[in-house]
């Protein structure tokens, strides 16, 4: 790693560490201002006091429309801004396995939260599981470095939309961001809006959220291994796989993507447990997502002419997402 590498893993790091403070303290500060006076002092109602204690009310008492104003301003609008200063969009690719957990810890924490302490606290402790794993892939596939490159997809919008991109990517990176992030996690908000005690359906979800967290680790482990060998043959001269055929990936062709489901789904189901069916839309709204990503996927891999024939083969033969036996080929 060369001196300019670490400079810049530093100054990243440090950026990332940064970046949600504003959100954090706003948001310390109006729970300290929602702390009723214990010494019976009234506070000073001057003008900025007084649009201070309105904002902080109007926040206690619309936690969603709290959360929406906070991600829009702090992600949406810094987290574009920084984009033109480093013309890059990596920062909300590594926040996506980040802002979950702050949202959990969001929701539990709000003046107006009511749980169940032990559903409460098993969806806690798997979503930082999960937030764990998937920054461990993220790192892992980075070859932990902090914003080395951005996602590939809008690396290739950012080459087709030259002149543009500057508010293309508002709504392309964030905006969307916003939609998918704040949806998927709408389940941790019913979650803590109801004390409706631990059932069967909690159970089922804990099973079906540790199973997807397993896979899509299982899965990630043996792409990166799979990828980091054809490295190493590359280097030496020798002959690539072209395809990964192994593991998980014998049964599925992305395997990754139905351990993430898996985990969002059981999330879901959660919900379900507390009466608040409403809040899976966000969830099939990302599967509808990632259905098309899986599209572009395929088409990518199938650009590379020393794969293609194999992968179409693979296409064939093995199920898309739910692993299932191969399929016989004549």
């Amino acid at each position: 790693m060369t001196a300019h590498t670490s400079s810049l893993n530093v100054q990243n790091a440090l950026l990332a560490a940064l970046v949600p403070l504003p959100s954090i303290c706003f948001y310390l500060a109006m729970l300290r201002y929602s702390i009723p006076d214990v010494d019976g002092v009234g506070r000073d109602e001057t003008f900025w006091n007084a649009r201070w204690g309105a904002l902080c009310k109007w926040g206690v008492r619309h936690p969603l429309g709290l959360l929406n104003v906070l991600f829009f301003l702090n992600v949406n609008l810094l987290f574009w801004f920084i984009s033109f200063v480093q013309h890059s969009t990596w920062l909300i690719d590594l926040y996506w396995s980040i802002l979950p957990v702050m949202i959990t810890h969001y929701f539990s924490s709000h003046p107006l939260a009511l749980y169940d302490q032990l559903r409460s606290k098993a969806v806690t402790l798997l979503v930082w599981i999960w937030s764990i794993r998937l920054t461990h892939s993220y790192f892992r596939r980075e070859n932990w470095n902090w914003g080395e490159r951005e996602d590939w997809r809008f690396s290739n919008l950012r080459k087709k939309h030259v002149k543009n991109w500057w508010w293309i990517s508002f709504f392309i990176v964030y905006v969307s961001q916003q939609i998918f992030l704040v949806g998927i996690c709408l389940p941790l908000y019913a979650i803590h809006r109801s004390q409706l005690p631990w059932t069967f359906w909690d159970a089922l979800a804990t099973g079906i959220c540790v199973s997807g967290i397993t896979i899509a680790y299982f899965a990630d482990t043996q792409l990166y291994r799979f990828v980091r060998g054809n490295s190493l043959l590359r280097e030496l001269g020798g002959p690539t796989a072209p395809v990964l055929e192994k593991g998980l990936w014998f049964y599925s062709r992305h395997p990754n993507y139905f351990g993430e489901q898996l985990w969002w789904w059981g999330l879901a189901l959660y919900s379900w447990s507390v009466r608040q069916g409403w809040t899976v839309v966000g969830t099939c709204i990302n599967s509808c997502c990632l259905a098309y990503v899986t599209v572009l996927v395929e088409r990518k891999l199938l650009l590379k002419k020393t794969r293609t024939s194999a992968y179409k083969r693979y296409q064939q033969s093995t199920s898309v997402w739910i692993p299932w036996f191969k399929a016989e080929l004549d």
